[in-house]
């Protein structure tokens, strides 16, 4: 038996569009389901969190990364379920890295090949994380989209951009790696398993998803006046090796805010102040 979990909304409508492409294929296979349409924010995790109870469950979830980090945080026990991913979200950031297609019949298919696979994850205490967690710029962005009044959908997103690069702030963190501790001010950092942020920003290019490390992409303070010209660079990955920016990995970081900068995991902004991300290796089982 396959659980669908769609995000109704996912992807503007593009979700409930792919569902009736991903039902026809289960049919025409022979293979038995049931589709679980999200009602609220959070409602995929409650799902979860019930299917998770019963052995051998396979989710199918159908969205984007938001829809993908709200089913991981809902799984009790992951000896029991083995996680589909068909992305119909906006960005779709995970599967950049994880190799899952971006085309809804071929990740179906994917699905019901029944090839399984270990993924990693990021364990957080009250919080898990799938793709990548961190703060600066990007965060900026979704707080400032998030209370744009005068505007909807991409040009309200344009404009929270084009806001946050005109009144530049940088973030002052302590950011602890598997036991080493500095005091740094950015203006980004990313905390992945994936590598990619934002529909595609990599935050973290050298980021693998089942390597069972973390890595941490990050730009540094700089002056104003060169932020534009090394934003194209870094809209590349080209900030990797450079004496503005970098990436490392570890098994255990800790961010701390040492100012106001506020956190996101998975694209949705959380109220804590800091983030201790641990990753854990070859427990969450999906098809690849």
């Amino acid at each position: 038996m396959y659980h669908i979990i769609v995000n109704p909304q996912g992807g503007k409508g593009k979700s409930l569009k792919a569902l009736t492409t991903v039902e026809e294929l289960f049919k025409n296979n022979n293979a038995q389901f049931t589709v679980h349409k999200t009602e609220y924010a959070g409602h995929a995790t409650e799902i979860a969190k019930e299917l998770s109870k019963t052995p051998d469950t396979n989710i199918v979830v159908m969205g984007g990364d938001g829809s993908f980090h709200e089913v991981l945080c809902g799984i009790d026990n992951f000896d029991n379920v083995t996680l589909g991913l068909v992305a119909c979200g906006s960005g779709n950031d995970f599967i950049k890295k994880s190799g899952h297609s971006t085309n809804v019949k071929e990740a179906v298919q994917t699905i019901l090949t029944g090839k399984v696979g270990f993924v990693d994850y990021m364990e957080l205490g009250k919080y898990r994380c799938l793709n990548v967690g961190g703060g600066g710029m990007d965060v900026d962005v979704l707080l400032k989209y998030a209370n744009c009044k005068t505007l909807k959908g991409k040009a309200a997103y344009y404009y929270s951009l084009f806001y946050t690069l005109l009144h530049t702030r940088f973030h002052h963190l302590r950011i602890t790696a598997d036991g080493v501790t500095k005091d740094t001010s950015v203006f980004m950092i990313g905390v992945g398993n994936g590598g990619f942020i934002g529909g595609g920003i990599p935050i973290c290019p050298n980021a693998i998803v089942d390597d069972g490390l973390l890595n941490v992409g990050y730009v540094s303070e700089m002056k104003k006046s060169k932020i534009i010209f090394r934003l194209f660079k870094f809209l590349k990955g080209k900030h990797v090796g450079t004496d503005w920016g970098g990436e490392y990995t570890a098994k255990k970081v800790t961010i701390e805010a040492l100012d106001d900068s506020r956190f996101e995991l998975d694209g949705e902004i959380i109220e804590d102040t800091k983030l201790d991300i641990e990753v854990v290796h070859n427990k969450l089982k999906m098809f690849r």
